[in-house]
């Protein structure tokens, strides 16, 4: 709830504000380019900041008969009006040191004019200034609720630069970008807003917004003002008309304005500025990034983001309601309840398509997410569409079906079938929707209508053989084609097969090497996705990336689906995948020491991130093997190379199947106090191969963790410090 309200605040703020807020960046890129550009101007006199008024006055009065005005502008160029020796006006830049003129003030063109009274107004007077001030403000809203996002998407202000997940391009960047703008954005908006309160005498009414008079100390009656003030810190210097010491210069500082005897240099009055026109100025500073031409630059890039920001905010509302479960008819009056499942989304393709030919029929139906479950009046069938995630796992929204299930007590006899998708691949194929099932099964107002079906690999074939069987039973004809419910992938990259290790009855292991053209960017630590029947059917693999090219370990499984079409592949060939970026298994580069623990064809990722070690981390490879082969001497070879080039500091080597039966577990209890020093100090360990051995290896970590008083894994894995990418 407290989630919905923050992301539902920063929608409606971005959607009341956006196309003012998109005027406002453009204009204000206009004018920070131009703030920068000024600053390139050569009218700034050489350590500005160190010369003093008693330096610089003398020099000037000498250099020129009269003198009318100086002032020093928010580029620290110094203006003069003055008369020189041959009775002609100046109006002039000048080097403060000699007096010389250094160019000829130039007026802001018409075109900055312009962008600037439409940044400031809208060129709709007072009244737009107020309305550029409410805009400021909800971008501050923005900034603030979109901050908030964040704290709760990475768990806490401790992990607010951790690593975030891409889903997607829009969703990605929009949260990276958005913490590197933060600061930035909120001093513009910020100063924005205090820019349009001041205007308006908000704080303090127009009496108390005069300059205040204040009573002189003795010191300062008799001290040289001259010596102690720097020219960096004045705005405007009026001189005497004449040499008569009753003639004072009027002297306007950034935080008040003094009279100032011309001879001796005391202070006559003092007049302090109010504070409000202090804030105004350091707003007004900051907001245009007029004093700092690097500011100016931060600030034009925090404007392009807010472009940014505005397009991809609305790219991620319209995926997000494209994705959301659109139901015709209520919950409590719907006869038809389909419960989905899903870790990605693909069961919700196959439960759409039946929900839409039932409404067809003229049924109601409603759909809707296992772990929202609940009590459905007029239900006659629930089915149930379940993915499996881990090892027999429930999906992430279907983790609290099991809870509501003993919660929710239906009050009428309801019939239900349940359709379980998963792969063959895995021993615990459909474990959860078999789970499922069971329950349902318990209830005693569930009444099984089918046996549970299963559907591998997303196959509309095996889809539509549950669909036959549940058509004749109901008398409800659905379609029984299986193109209606297949899914095959578009926009897939082309690849070239550049070469592939052979197998033989003792090695079942190949390593293929891929190329990608130029504009294909991947990293180690990335996924491969593989369609090999051109179907929905999709296979992932981790990949290295080995001297530009895309780098795998497969083991060929019996009438495995992807390993199989791999395997038959020459060099040569050409397939069409694509790499799904996985930037949460990338090489830290934060931490100094790090451990990749694989098994098999885990180890692919790790090699190229071995490869590319080129700041020399301290990595050590601990790796699980069955027997000696000529793989593995590969690998060893590999290891030995990147040893002496410091990429590696030790390839560990457990066989399971030699004599002495060694288990990558094995190694990593022997060297308990090396991966317990590491993760004190803030090292990483990463884990690539099957679930299996990961939660083995978990188990013994989390032992080593237990008895030396530490922190569990599970703090460890909280904190980054355990990275895993297991299937």
């Amino acid at each position: 709830m407290t989630l919905s309200f923050w992301r539902y605040a920063h929608l409606a703020l971005a959607l009341f504000s956006s196309i003012f807020l998109l005027l406002a960046s453009v204009t204000g890129i206009i004018l920070a380019v131009d703030a920068v550009q000024e600053k390139t101007l050569p009218y700034k006199a050489e350590n500005f900041n160190k010369i003093t008024l008693g330096e610089t006055l003398p020099i000037l009065k000498k250099a020129y008969p009269e003198i009318t005005e100086l002032s020093v502008d928010y580029n620290q160029f110094v203006t003069l009006q003055a008369i020189d020796e041959d009775g002609n006006d100046v109006n002039a830049y000048i080097d403060p040191k000699t007096g010389k003129a250094l160019g000829t003030p130039v007026k802001k063109s018409e075109f900055i004019k312009w962008i600037n009274s439409f940044h400031r107004s809208l060129f709709l007077h007072e009244a737009g200034r107020f309305f550029v001030g409410v805009i400021s403000f909800c971008l501050l809203l923005i900034s603030l609720s979109g901050f908030v996002l964040v704290l709760k998407r990475q768990r806490g202000i401790r992990n607010f630069f951790s690593k975030v997940i891409k889903e997607y391009f829009a969703q990605y960047y929009h949260v990276v970008l958005g913490r590197l703008a933060l600061i930035p954005i909120l001093i513009i908006a910020l100063t924005g807003t205090y820019l349009s309160l001041e205007r308006f005498n908000f704080f303090m009414g127009e009496e108390k917004a005069k300059p205040v008079k204040t009573e002189l100390s003795a010191k300062a009656k008799t001290t040289s003002i001259f010596k102690t003030t720097l020219l960096a810190d004045v705005k405007k210097i009026e001189f005497p008309f004449t040499d008569d010491p009753e003639e004072y210069y009027i002297i306007e500082l950034k935080d008040r304005e003094v009279e100032v005897n011309q001879v001796t240099g005391a202070l006559i009055s003092e007049k302090l500025s109010p504070m409000t026109a202090q804030y105004a100025a350091l707003s007004l500073d900051l907001h245009t990034g007029r004093i700092n031409g690097i500011w100016a630059v931060i600030l034009a890039i925090a404007c392009i983001n807010i472009l940014f920001f505005i397009y991809s905010g609305f790219a991620i509302t319209l995926k997000r309601r494209s994705s959301r479960i659109k139901n015709k008819f209520k919950a409590h009056e719907s006869t038809f309840i389909l419960l989905v499942g899903s870790e990605n989304g693909s069961s919700f393709r196959f439960a759409n398509a039946i929900s839409k030919q039932l409404i067809g029929h003229g049924h109601k139906v409603f759909i809707t997410e296992l772990n929202r479950f609940s009590v459905y009046p007029k239900a006659e069938h629930i089915i149930v569409f379940s993915s499996t995630h881990g090892l027999g796992d429930a999906p992430s929204n279907g983790n609290k079906f099991k809870a509501l299930l003993e919660k929710q007590n239906q009050e009428q006899k309801i019939k239900y079938s349940v359709v379980g998708f998963g792969s063959k691949s895995y021993p615990d194929f459909c474990g959860f929707a078999i789970e499922i099932d069971n329950l349902l099964a318990k209830q005693n107002w569930a009444e099984r209508y089918l046996e549970l079906q299963t559907v591998n690999d997303k196959s509309a074939v095996e889809f539509v053989e549950w669909v036959k069987l549940w058509s004749a039973k109901t008398g409800i004809q659905l379609a029984t084609t299986p193109s209606l419910y297949n899914h095959v992938p578009k926009g897939l990259d082309k690849l070239m097969v550049l070469d592939k290790t052979p197998i033989s009855d003792t090695e079942h292991t190949f390593i293929l090497t891929l190329r990608a053209n130029s504009r294909t960017k991947f990293a180690s630590g990335d996924l491969l996705a593989i369609y090999p029947a051109n179907d929905s059917r999709e296979r992932l693999y981790s990949i290295g990336n080995h001297s530009g090219n895309i780098q795998l370990v497969v083991k060929l499984h019996p009438n495995g689906l992807g390993s199989g079409y791999l395997n038959n592949l020459e060099p040569g060939n050409t397939i069409k995948a694509r790499i799904i970026k996985n930037p949460a298994f990338h090489l830290p580069k934060k931490a100094s020491k790090v451990a990749f623990i694989s098994n098999g064809t885990g180890i692919a990722p790790f090699l190229g991130m071995i490869e590319q070690n080129k700041a020399k981390k301290e990595i050590h490879l601990y790796s699980g093997f069955r027997m000696i082969t000529p793989t593995l001497m590969a690998y060893k070879k590999f290891a030995g190379i990147m040893i002496q080039k410091e990429h590696l500091e030790h390839f560990h080597v457990a066989l399971s199947r030699e004599a002495e039966h060694i288990y990558v577990m094995d190694l990593i209890k022997n060297d308990a106090v090396f991966f317990m020093n590491l993760l004190k100090s803030d090292g990483v360990i990463m884990i690539c191969g099957s679930l299996a051995m990961q939660k083995d290896v978990e188990i013994v970590l989390d032992e080593i963790c237990l008895s030396n008083g530490t922190k569990t894994l599970l703090e460890y894995k909280e904190n980054g410090q355990l990275l895993t990418d297991c299937y």
